[in-house]
């Protein structure tokens, strides 16, 4: 039996977990005030910074030596201004302790984008200055904590197999990943920035054995959690909204009746948790009217 965590409160205070605890942590961390993710979430860069500076010296605390952290993220443009959240990402998890250990681009197909437009300015004005290039990519950023990691018994290697064909045939070796992201329409893409769950099975797969934990500090709709139990990996998660309780309950079958339990789960909400998607919703519904009013 695998068990699930789940915490509804601030990452930056894991203190639930002992030092030394977790295997591997995968997550994607809010898209900074991204227009039609997290609008106004947070009051500027640097508060976004301190974010991800406390969350990283708390997974520092309580991933195992030799082990990684891998985040998915990307720079974001807001009002016609990148926030350069890669190379930013790198400097702060250094200055907690990480190595910088590999970068991964995850392409998406050119057919599942979210279409920007941007490109579009070129064709109505075809000069140069106008090139405003579709992103089509995101970074799959692999940071390890010092020191030697400890192998499993010899069994749970076994058990822990990759398979090579699909290494093989679907380019695992590659430094960069082309797979299908989730879209817009899709049930969870609208409750926040979901990725896609054949990312997070890479991920897990490649970094962690049968058995072990693996860490969401940023749970969003449960989608790390949902896929390290069907891998056999434990998984303990945070996450700040409380409003998406319900949303990850569902996600990860909780009230799903089962002939077997093959999973145990505990669900933890402190004083730190927040309610954030109604007023996130409302400010993305404002800004999606606006764009169509403007498309008119």
């Amino acid at each position: 039996m695998v068990s699930v965590r789940v915490v509804f409160g601030d990452s930056r205070d894991m203190h639930e977990l002992p030092n030394s605890s977790v295997h591997l942590v995968v997550t994607s961390p809010p898209y900074y005030n991204a227009p039609f993710d997290f609008p106004g979430l947070f009051r500027g860069y640097d508060e976004y910074l301190d974010l991800l500076r406390g969350v990283g010296r708390e997974l520092f605390r309580v991933l195992r030596p030799g082990r990684v952290a891998v985040f998915v993220t990307m720079d974001v443009r807001i009002d016609g201004r990148l926030y350069p959240i890669v190379a930013d990402l790198i400097k702060t998890m250094i200055g907690v302790g990480f190595e910088y250990q590999e970068r991964i681009i995850w392409r998406k197909p050119e057919g599942y984008i979210r279409i920007s437009r941007r490109s579009g300015v070129l064709i109505q004005h075809p000069y140069p200055m106008y090139y405003y290039p579709d992103n089509i990519y995101e970074e799959v950023v692999v940071f390890r904590k010092p020191g030697e990691w400890e192998k499993p018994p010899r069994d749970v290697m076994e058990r822990s197999r990759i398979d090579i064909n699909r290494f093989q045939g679907e380019k695992w070796y590659l430094s960069v990943w082309d797979i299908k992201n989730v879209l817009p329409s899709e049930k969870w893409s609208k409750y926040t920035a979901a990725y896609p769950e054949e990312l997070v099975e890479r991920v897990i797969r490649l970094y962690s054995y049968v058995g072990e934990t693996v860490l969401d500090p940023f749970l969003g709709t449960g989608t790390t959690c949902a896929v390290a139990t069907r891998l056999g990996r434990n998984c303990v998660g945070y996450e700040i909204d409380l409003e998406l309780m319900d949303v990850i309950k569902e996600r990860l079958g909780v009230n799903t009746q089962r002939l077997i339990d093959t999973v145990n789960y505990e669900f933890t909400t402190r004083e730190d948790a927040k309610r954030l998607r109604t007023r996130l919703r409302e400010e993305i519904e404002r800004k999606l009217a606006k764009k169509n009013n403007n498309k008119g």
